[in-house]
């Protein structure tokens, strides 16, 4: 038996820190670990990808968390079949299962599905908290940086988008944009 680790985060702005010493401590060597900076709903992942091509019968994938390995229950239930088909058996290490045994897997299963719902609750709060702010005038976005004052000034005087662009210190194309807007 081998174990073999793996760990993932959704941006590059996360740390993939805590989730490889954890691995490392639990025994699982370092070149041994596959990592992913991408979000769990992808199921192409690179990491992930070389994990299944490295795997054998009676190896054994350490994951921290049930939610690193997949996002979806659809996802988790798939890649658990395909690592139980080569007789690969995953571990959950802050969830303490596993899905060695016909218990393991049902139950695997039943926490992939619980945390789906989790995650598609926040996102609906999440939602309703971003409707809430719009209607109470909360702007979202990036704040307006060009001056369109002068630009506005600049084309009344008669300058064309080359020159209007290069005084203003924009391309072109956001001066035609701009232009579309400001009547």
């Amino acid at each position: 038996m081998r174990l073999f680790g793996y760990a993932r985060v959704s941006t590059s702005k996360q740390s993939l820190d805590l989730q490889i010493t954890a691995l490392k401590n639990a025994g699982v060597q370092e070149n041994r670990i596959f990592t992913d900076t991408i979000s769990g709903s992808r199921s192409n992942r690179d990491g992930l990808n070389m994990l299944r091509v490295k795997v054998e019968k009676g190896d054994v994938i350490l994951v921290k968390k049930l939610d690193r390995l997949g996002r979806d229950t659809a996802d988790m239930i798939h890649l658990i079949k395909e690592f139980d088909a080569i007789g690969v058996a995953i571990r959950f290490m802050d969830d303490g299962i596993s899905t060695e045994g016909t218990m393991g897997k049902m139950v695997v299963t039943i926490l992939s599905a619980v945390a789906q719902a989790e995650r598609q609750r926040i996102l609906e709060r999440t939602n309703e908290g971003r409707i809430e702010a719009k209607a109470n005038g909360v702007k979202f976005g990036r704040k307006r940086t060009i001056d369109r004052e002068k630009l506005l000034i600049l084309r009344q005087q008669g300058f064309g988008a080359i020159e209007i662009s290069k005084q203003m210190g924009i391309g072109r194309s956001t001066v035609y944009k701009l232009f579309k807007e400001i009547p």
